[in-house]
């Protein structure tokens, strides 16, 4: 797999974990709120880390590490993850991945082969709020649904998780997203802010208060509803 940046070490990206986070490049969404837009609309422009050199990284640090999170861009876009999730396991680490859930065969083979231990899914809108939220028209939420599906019913642990921007997210988009995942399963609502590395200008994340208010509206649907971010 290529890699384009590396956390050497992180207590967020994987909860109750101590873990590394590698940055893939690429992906098949244009959220308009997207922060990593280079990785997205150019990832050819961005330093590739050294296999070697992360290969080396790896096996020292896996006495100190727990797990490696495989983030983006989206990461089962990569033609060779299987192959590198079982490369970390047999190094002995716990294997995170956040996806857009737009590959769930992909999705679907890694936790058959138990090569993932923890899944995060950017759950982005209400399905009528799917094609604004990634920017494409007249997106297909097919595969998301299925992806959804199969990350409740996998018996690993999960998150679903939401980045809140105002121009995407009014109260319908709320409540869909809440009809969408049911009592049992746990969803972090993640703090926006516009760092000017964004795919679309003046956008505008929701205050903590603001927050806290969308919060108590998707408790009524979701057992578990955290703010993460502020």
């Amino acid at each position: 797999m290529i890699f384009h940046g590396l956390v050497k070490s992180t207590l967020l990206d994987y909860p109750n974990k101590l873990a590394c986070t590698l940055f893939t490049g690429g992906c098949n969404f244009r959220c308009p709120f997207c922060q990593n837009s280079s990785l997205v609309l150019d990832p050819s422009s961005e330093p590739i880390i050294d296999p070697t050199e992360l290969d080396v990284f790896l096996k020292k640090r896996v006495k100190y590490l727990d797990g490696v999170c495989i983030t983006g861009g989206e990461p089962l876009l990569q033609k060779n993850v299987d192959d590198y999730c079982k490369y970390l396991k047999d190094l002995g680490y716990l294997v995170k991945i956040d996806t857009n859930g737009s590959f769930p065969k992909k999705l679907e083979s890694l936790i058959s082969k138990n090569l993932v231990d923890y899944i995060a899914m950017d759950l982005k809108s209400s399905k009528e709020g799917y094609s604004k939220a990634v920017g494409i028209d007249n997106f297909n939420i097919s595969q998301i649904e299925e992806s959804v599906e199969i990350i409740k019913n996998c018996n690993l642990d999960h998150e679903f998780r939401t980045t809140l921007v105002k121009e995407l997210h009014g109260e319908k988009e709320i409540i869909g997203i809440g009809k969408w995942l049911d009592k049992s399963q746990k969803l972090y609502l993640q703090r926006f802010e516009d760092k000017g590395s964004n795919i679309v200008k003046n956008l505008h994340g929701f205050n903590e208060n603001e927050t806290k208010v969308i919060q108590n509206i998707l408790k009524s649907y979701i057992d578990l509803v955290i703010i993460r971010g502020y």
